[in-house]
This record gives structure tokens, sequence and C-alpha cells, in this order.
């Protein structure tokens, strides 16, 4: 029987560290982060990145493998943590993918399409007419070249916008047609997903803490720090010198680089940025509710019936996978 994979998936906020710190000592595993942001180094705080203390603890794969300044596609990710995976399997340890990105997620275990290259020329004209324009005028022109696509990407969501026009351009083809086309799935391992679906009020209610606990941490200083040395997505000026970081337009850092160049006040900022997170958290549970095959748990993930429920799930995955590896022994 193949080996096990375990997949911890569900909102930001609903304790999947916790919860694979947990895992990962009680079965000799390593985690694998799946976090679009995470990869980046030089972020922390906005992040919410294991700390260096449960990275000592448990050894963890796909943080801080990026510059700021680096474009890292779902395609990187998938490359790079299907490496990790192996290598984790090779040394007969267990697996655990963790994250609330769910296109790195899928890029991972459903592969991804064969699509064109990147246009940087045709990025920058797109950037610049959103600019010019607004975010909501990408969306109208993917809806005229795709609707089914413009339907299921965000339509505040830049980056996933203008690489879909930039596909639909330059294949010709739509690129809900282009994803049914040509995907590597991963195979060889026997993937037991476990979701974490706390109640709502609940999870809003951790959402805002620790939106306040990163801009108590320091999150605007670290802006401030990153600003320095990079540009954010929203302010872009083509003849400054500093490389253009895309992960300053994302939760939190946004609405800090806002409140740096005066446009709203720190408490504005904080509470943008807690908004912002509680509506991502939303559109995350959508997304994996599309996920097959899903153990879903009402709770956190620190929460002690939930660990308790979810590691006799693994042990009973496990009973079966032994009981497989002696009958096929055996005959």
């Amino acid at each position: 029987m193949d080996p096990l994979l375990l997949v911890i998936l569900g909102p930001t906020g609903s304790g999947k560290t916790a919860l694979s710190l947990k895992l990962a000592e009680e079965f000799g595993g390593e985690i694998v982060s799946c976090d679009s942001l995470a990869v980046y180094r030089e972020l922390e705080i906005g992040t919410a990145k294991p700390s260096a203390e449960d990275r000592n603890r448990v050894r963890h794969h796909l943080i801080d493998v990026a510059s700021p300044a680096e474009e890292f596609t779902a395609g990187d990710y998938s490359r790079q943590a299907r490496a990790a995976i192996a290598d984790i399997r090779d040394r007969q340890r267990l697996p655990i993918v963790v994250g609330g990105t769910g296109l790195y997620l899928r890029a991972l275990l459903e592969g991804l399409f064969e699509g064109p290259a990147r246009s940087e020329q045709l990025r920058i004209r797109l950037r610049r007419r959103a600019d010019q324009r607004t975010i909501a005028h990408l969306h109208r022109v993917l809806t005229r070249l795709d609707p089914e696509a413009a339907a299921r990407i965000h339509p505040n969501d830049t980056p996933k916008l203008i690489r879909a026009i930039e596909v639909c351009l330059l294949a010709g083809e739509r690129l809900t047609v282009m994803w049914d086309k040509g995907r590597d799935a991963l195979t060889g391992y026997r993937i037991v997903r476990i979701g974490l679906e706390p109640e709502r009020n609940a999870l809003y209610t951790r959402i805002n803490a620790r939106c306040e606990a990163m801009f108590a941490r320091g999150l605007i200083e670290e802006t401030r720090r990153l600003l320095m040395a990079y540009q954010s997505p929203d302010s872009i000026d083509d003849s400054d010198p500093r490389p253009v970081a895309r992960a300053l337009a994302s939760l939190g850092y946004k609405q800090a680089a806002q409140h740096l160049r005066e446009e709203i006040s720190s408490k504005l900022a904080l509470w943008a940025a807690q908004q912002a997170h509680r509506n991502y958290a939303k559109r995350q549970l959508t997304w994996f509710r599309r996920e097959p095959e899903v153990h879903w748990f009402e709770g956190f993930g620190d929460e002690q019936e939930v660990e308790r429920a979810v590691s006799q799930l693994i042990k009973e995955e496990q009973s079966v996978q032994s009981s497989s590896s002696l009958a096929n022994a055996g005959s």
C-alpha cells in the first residue's frame, strides 16, 4: 500500500499549525508548509510563520525559500513541495502538508496545466491598466474572455486576474479549458485530508485577536523596513530602482503600507486588516469545501478533543496500512 501523506487544511486562524506540530511529534512527521507568503524571506510578523521555537521542535519545509522580489508561482511551489515530500517519505518519516493557500494545494495534489510562459510586457500593461482604471476593470476583461474563470477568481485578486487574462490572450483559449488539460496529479501516496472548521464567530474572534497581535508586535515597523528595500505593488514608480515585492500587497502588509503613506490611521489599518482576514477566511472555506474526501472537524486545531480525534483517525489509517503490508508479505 502507498505511504501516507497527511494534509491539514482550513481557514486562517483555525489552528492548523498547532495541530500539525502535535501530530508531527506524535507520529514522527515533518511539516511541508503550503502558504504563499511563508515562502518569502524577510516577511515575518505579517505571515504568521511558525516560530523559531516551533521550527526547532519539528523540521519544516518550504519556508523562507524565496526573495520578496521573486515571483514564486504555484508551479514553483508544486515542484519544490513534491521534492520535499519524496525526501521525507524516503527517510521513513510522515509528510504533513499544512496551510491555507488553496491554489498551491491544488497544484501540489492535482498538478497544473501547461500554460504559456509569462509575458512581462503584457503583465506591465495589465498592471498599468488596473492602476489607471480599477482592479474591477481587469475582472470585467476576464469576464468577457472567460466567464467561468472570472466567476472562480476573486475580483480583487490582481495577480490571478492578470495571469488568467495573460493565458487567455497568449494561448488563444479559455483558461478553464486549459485547466482540464494535461494535469499531472501527485501519485504514489495515500492522501488523508484533515479539514478544520471552527464555529464562525469564534474563528472571527481569533482572527481579530491575531491581527491585533501582529500590529502590536511591530507589523508597521516591519513594513517600513521592507519598503526601504522594495516597492509595494500598490504604488509602483517606474523610475524607482527598488524591485517590486508583490507580497507587500498581501493582507496586513497592504494596510500597514497604506498607513505609512498616510492614507489611513493606524487604528483604521488594523480594522481593515481584520476585515480583510475575515473575508479571506470565508473564501478559503468556500475553496476547501470543493476538496474531495476531506475529514472535517468542527473546532480549532489546538483543542484537545480535535487533537484526539485526528490522532485516532491517523492511527486507524496506519493500522489499515500495516494490515495491507502484512497481507501482501504473506501472499
